[in-house]
């Protein structure tokens, strides 16, 4: 955090409220797991969406994809196994436990049924292939 140099010779009533709370939001909601947890990036090509999505740690078969009503839901679960403590093994410390993770992005005008998804190295890919736009037609309307 970068501390500004303000001048000190103000009074009460020329402090600006916002400075109050300024970052407030963000140093109350950052300290819990999973907010902003899966990155993603999202690119428009001529015929195509791309949707990557950072999910480290999360199992191929933990992860879920839908489209429907033109939003994509992609969800992921996280399950890390709890170890029995027994008499050789102690535990110090543990953050690692289970947890979900969902977004949702909408598009409009894709081909549903061209929609492909791999996963490598924890980045799922999704492609979402446009639908073919036809032409419209320029027509004359009378008035009457």
């Amino acid at each position: 955090m970068t501390f500004e140099k303000k001048n000190t010779n103000n009074t009460f009533f020329d402090v600006n409220p916002g400075d109050l709370f300024k970052d407030f939001g963000r140093q109350i909601f950052d300290q819990f797991p999973g907010t902003d947890s899966m990155k993603s990036d999202i690119k428009e090509l001529k015929n195509a969406y791309i949707v990557e999505a950072e999910l480290p740690g999360i199992k191929k078969e933990n992860i879920s994809l839908a489209f429907e009503n033109n939003l994509l839901s992609i969800e992921g679960k996280q399950i890390v196994e709890v170890e029995e403590n027994d008499d050789t093994v102690r535990k110090v410390h543990q953050e690692r436990n289970h947890s979900d993770l969902n977004r949702q992005f909408p598009f409009e005008n894709v081909d549903e049924d061209g929609i492909k998804a791999t996963f490598e190295n924890g980045l799922l890919t999704v492609t979402l292939p446009k639908k073919e736009q036809t032409k419209q037609t320029k027509s004359n309307i009378t008035i009457d």
